[in-house]
């Protein structure tokens, strides 16, 4: 593999590493306006008029697209390179559906319009409901949450609206193994509960005995995250579901990693009452940067009635609002949700029959459990068995000449790759957790893996090297410690 060497590498050393504000020239500009015809005091009050002008960069229009241009070539990014990131299962983003969401009909709809001008919005709504009910097998659906984050609080404020209309305020506590994504405890904590930590069992899924123990008649959720964050699927779930409705309380499934199960298996036919899914992990809308997210979340029949309102729905011919649900919690965000980014799952969910859903849930694993064999004996996965969306590599730094994962994660930028995601889940040391998706490669999984050999190498015979990585990028590596403990927050 080529080396990737910064874009700045050739470039002047005026312009190369200066913000656009130390470029600034008095009286450059790029776009030009006519003067308004009357001053801003006409139409704003005096009292919140500027009494100086801001302080902003003044460029021509050909600087700025070549400041920014030079700023979007150094990100790593999903269209440039590999982008193993465990847990985030970054997918191919198909630009189709980044063009069916940009027409004017759904971009131009105003939140206020009146449902007769938005039929075609809300009918797509609605089948995006359904078809996620199809996947799932859950009774409804809410597309409110605006992320993954806001649909595990979604879940969580659901159950607790189901406890309070069955007068079980008894119920305090959320159980949370420590296999579950880290947003798990932080939810329930900010819905007020107090959450309680279970461990896994040696064989990294949940330890039965200790989740018995931790039972009561104050238990109000279960939260798990199928598969966990280790990369197994928890084996004895239905079993797990059991236990849970036998101490009255529901189980909530964490559906981030919905990707190695779509196609393969029903949420809702292992026992789950709520369950939330990351548009932007398992359906290939955009992820991070590319705005804010959308988290739907799923409810069994008996949990549905509490799930925020409105739902979209279809009567006497059109598509409507539903807003008589007296026993939802309310509202979870402003309207009706992030439309775009449902748009795009609903060009996913269109484009696939169930067989082709499975065989992506099966290709995902398969490049996991690819990548774990092939660097097995190097790096091996913590628990070493069959895994499902990712492996979770781990090493010893007393066996690799005092190199440690973020030592190796650096290195991997040096040859074109991004690093994996690092240091999690908690309970493995010096983790490395390697998603490739089922939208990568066997060409490109052989890349990573020989790369990844080659530091090996690197490791045993000239380890100095991986531990000053990176030595190819714009910005070599800093003082972490300091950069912590004194950051500079200003300009």
């Amino acid at each position: 593999m080529p080396m990737r060497w910064g874009v700045f590498k050739m470039e002047p050393i005026l312009t190369h590493n200066q913000l656009s504000i130390e470029k600034s020239r008095p009286g450059r500009r790029g776009v030009r306006f006519e003067w308004a015809q009357k001053p801003a005091s006409a139409y704003v009050p005096q009292e919140y008029l500027r009494k100086t002008a801001p302080k902003l960069p003044e460029l021509s229009e050909f600087e700025t697209v070549r400041h920014f241009t030079r700023l979007s070539e150094l990100n790593y990014c999903l269209d440039g390179e590999f982008y193993p990131l465990g847990s985030c299962t970054m997918k191919y983003n198909p630009k189709a559906y980044d063009a069916l969401s940009a027409l004017e009909g759904f971009t131009q709809m105003h939140p206020f319009a009146p449902e007769s001008s938005v039929q075609g919005t809300l009918e797509m709504m609605y089948h995006f409901q359904e078809l996620l009910k199809q996947v799932t097998g859950f009774a409804a659906f809410t597309l409110q949450p605006a992320a993954g984050a806001q649909g595990e609080l979604t879940g969580i404020l659901t159950a607790r609206a189901y406890h309070d209309a069955h007068k079980d305020f008894n119920r305090t506590e959320v159980i949370v193994p420590d296999t579950a994504h880290g947003t798990n405890p932080a939810t329930a904590h900010m819905a007020g509960y107090t959450v309680v930590n279970i461990p896994s069992a040696p064989d990294g899924c949940v330890d039965k005995e200790a989740l018995q123990k931790a039972l009561s008649d104050k238990t109000a959720v279960v939260m798990l995250t199928v598969p966990n964050t280790v990369g197994l699927f928890e084996k004895d779930i239905r079993e797990i579901a059991q236990m849970v409705h036998k101490a009255g309380a529901l189980f909530y499934l964490d559906g981030a990693n919905f990707n190695a199960l779509a196609g393969l298996v029903k949420p809702a036919d292992l026992g789950a009452d709520l369950m939330h899914l990351n548009v932007h992990k398992s359906f290939a809308a955009p992820h991070g940067g590319g705005g804010p997210g959308a988290g739907p979340v799923g409810a069994a029949a008996h949990v549905a009635p509490f799930l925020p309102k409105p739902i979209v729905e279809y009567k006497n011919g059109k598509y409507t609002l539903s807003g008589k649900m007296p026993k939802s919690l309310g509202k979870m965000k402003a309207f009706y949700g992030n439309i775009a980014v449902c748009l795009r799952g609903y060009c996913y969910l269109r484009q696939f029959d169930d067989s082709t859903f499975k065989e992506i849930a099966e290709n995902a694993i398969l490049n996991a459990n690819y990548v774990r064999a092939a660097l097995k004996g190097k790096f091996n996965a913590f628990f070493d068995r069959t895994c499902m969306h990712e492996c979770v590599l781990s090493i010893r730094p007393a066996e690799m000449n005092g190199v440690h994962t973020s030592d190796i994660a650096k290195r991997l930028l040096d040859y074109g790759f991004y690093a994996p995601t690092i240091y999690f889940p908690l309970i493995v040391p010096e983790a490395m957790m390697v998603e490739p998706t089922e939208t990568e490669s066997k060409q490109m999984l052989d890349a990573f893996v020989a790369v990844m050999e080659k530091i090996y190498d690197e490791i045993q015979t000239e380890p100095q090297t991986v531990k000053d990585a990176p030595h190819s990028q714009c910005v070599a590596r800093i003082d972490e410690v300091s950069a912590a403990r004194e950051p500079n927050l200003r300009w």
